[in-house]
């Protein structure tokens, strides 16, 4: 998956995502190439996802028809998604 850590100006295809059933629905974890991880929570209301923990909320931001850039805590991830206009 396409990422920019740590404040990374450019994308690379240097992370991974896991996908997981919870009782809150689809999550996700998207892990970057130095371990470090930001867990999500796929939303059935048209934002895409939101920050499952933690303090700092994941900004979203569609970039396509089919894709999201979600962006937390400096770092960014490029996920697939379903974007409603």
């Amino acid at each position: 998956m396409d990422c920019a850590v740590a404040g990374a100006e450019t994308f690379a295809p240097d992370c991974s995502v896991e996908r997981r059933m919870t009782s809150d629905g689809l999550a996700l974890t998207v892990r970057g190439p130095d371990g470090g991880f930001h867990r999500l929570l796929v939303t059935r209301d048209g934002r895409g996802v939101v920050a499952a923990d933690g303090a700092v909320p994941a900004q979203v931001t569609p970039v396509a028809a089919n894709r999201i850039e979600v962006a937390i805590a400096g770092d960014r991830y490029r996920l697939p998604a379903t974007v409603k206009q």
